[in-house]
């Protein structure tokens, strides 16, 4: 199923959209959706980058701590 919605598009970024469709000869709503889906990939790929890098944070100390407590520990015994 596809929505359809309208959309302002600056008048530089028409106008290269325009010259590109033209030479790869796909349509506009193609590759506008191409683009769209690129940019949510994109975006997802960045979201998790955060998430993984917060949750990074918040187990540094700890791992510092335990990895700390290791080089003190005594393996002679």
């Amino acid at each position: 199923m596809m929505k359809t919605i309208s959309l302002k598009i600056d008048d530089s970024v028409f106008g290269e959209t325009e010259k590109i469709l033209a030479r790869i000869k796909k349509p506009r709503n193609r590759y506008i959706n191409e683009a769209i889906e690129f940019y949510n990939k994109v975006q997802r790929k960045q979201i998790l980058e955060k998430k993984l890098k917060k949750e990074s944070e918040l187990v540094q100390a700890d791992s510092m701590s335990v990895l700390k407590d290791f080089e003190e520990t005594d393996y002679a015994d």
